[in-house]
């Protein structure tokens, strides 16, 4: 990540998740954003870590398109019940690269990667990079541009 800080120092506090940095420079570069990438981006709920719609802490579900040689790919994220009200699925067009990190772990391994940590939407010269932190890796995506949907889930029938 560029300007989302995964383990930032506050005070005397250390590992601190603070996209400051990145909420204070997105202004300068929502212009230069994709539409739907830049409306995902610029959503005020996005980075609200008490938001329903924050991506903090979803879970990746579902990685489709990847191996199909078609420029369109899509991830399900999978909602927790004490933090979220709705799955996210994120349909990436124009796709020119996909690539997974792990410490350990094969590339393109998307089974163990855990929850989302934060992410970060930047111009690209193909349109955006999406770079998503799990806990046990990264997901960034270079494509023209991304829709970003919610989708409503009930958590009263979830135990």
């Amino acid at each position: 990540m560029e300007y989302v800080a995964l383990n930032a120092q506050v005070g005397d506090l250390s590992g601190v998740l603070e996209p400051t940095r990145y909420l204070e420079h997105l202004p300068s570069i929502a212009g230069d954003l994709p539409p739907g990438a830049r409306a995902f981006a610029t959503d005020t709920d996005h980075y609200d870590f008490r938001s329903k719609r924050c991506v903090k802490d979803l879970e990746l579900q579902l990685v489709r398109g990847v191996d199909t040689g078609d420029d369109e790919v899509e991830i399900q994220l999978r909602h927790n019940c004490w933090k979220h009200d709705a799955d996210l699925v994120i349909h990436y067009t124009g796709v020119s690269g996909v690539s997974v990190r792990t410490p350990e772990a094969e590339a393109d391994d998307w089974t163990n990667l855990g929850a989302v940590i934060l992410d970060e939407i930047l111009p690209h010269k193909d349109g955006c990079s999406h770079e998503l932190a799990f806990w046990n890796g990264t997901l960034t995506v270079i494509c023209h541009d991304l829709l970003a949907t919610w989708t409503d889930v009930d958590c009263s029938t979830e135990s």
